[in-house]
């Protein structure tokens, strides 16, 4: 079971955010971006929040199996629900013992960062390793499991900043983005998970993004064109859904 997922070719790269029972969000997407070529990463967090999420994880599932190698579904915290707790967790709940065994089975598997060229790519926040070969260690409901899926960033100076006593996430500032990003070569993070985070932080080279009508924002795809220089996520085509 990979942990990480490395795209070394590809016209376009599509990322979305958070989807959350949106289905017609995902459904628009795969209509338009699944065209020869072309790569979609998902970022995780698929059921929970909207109003189709057993229809959109479904959806989601049947055009990874058919399509393998152009769509990469990410594992958010929604995803460890078996792990993790979290609210609401409104699809898990309404499911019976079976279905929940069946569902998170298949969401457990799900890798937990794609890299392509300069960008990196997760849920939520960067996981304390030394290099990306350490990413294939991290192991389900760990410390930089919880980190990948469960992690916060603020824009303000410090590392580690603690555990944020109303949501519970682990939080992280720029000293801790700057020194997990060198350490990995990688220019630009493209993360989703933190509603109230700015689009933009740490200079402009981390992107956070919302793909569902859950949240209230306008959703949301980054595009990355192998053909372009990539040097903070202001170079990535933005693109409402």
């Amino acid at each position: 079971m990979r942990k990480l997922v490395i795209l070394k070719k590809a016209e376009k790269i599509i990322f979305v955010g958070d989807t959350h029972g949106d289905l017609e969000a995902s459904q628009k997407i795969i209509e338009r971006y699944l065209k020869r070529g072309n790569k979609i990463v998902f970022l995780g967090d698929y059921v929970d929040r909207g109003p189709a999420s057993k229809e959109n994880l479904e959806f989601l599932l049947k055009v990874k199996e058919t399509n393998p190698n152009q769509v990469i579904l990410l594992q958010g915290n929604h995803e460890g629900y078996r792990v993790l707790n979290f609210s609401p967790a409104d699809f898990w709940e309404s499911l019976t013992p079976e279905e929940e065994r069946k569902y998170a089975s298949l969401v457990e598997k799900l890798p937990l960062v794609v890299v392509a060229g300069p960008i990196i790519a997760l849920h939520g926040a960067l996981p304390e390793v030394k290099s990306l070969k350490e990413i294939e260690q991290v192991e389900l409901g760990d410390k930089r499991w919880l980190e990948i899926v469960w992690g916060d960033f603020q824009e303000e100076e410090g590392g580690f900043l603690g555990m944020n006593p109303l949501t519970g996430r682990p939080e992280f500032g720029k000293d801790w983005f700057e020194k997990i990003m060198r350490r990995l070569k990688k220019k630009v993070l493209i993360r989703s998970h933190q509603p109230n985070a700015p689009r933009f932080m740490f200079e402009k080279r981390c992107l956070t993004l919302f793909t569902s009508s859950a949240y209230g924002r306008e959703r949301e795809i980054a595009i990355f064109d192998f053909e372009k220089e990539i040097n903070t996520a202001k170079d990535l085509e933005i693109v409402r859904i």
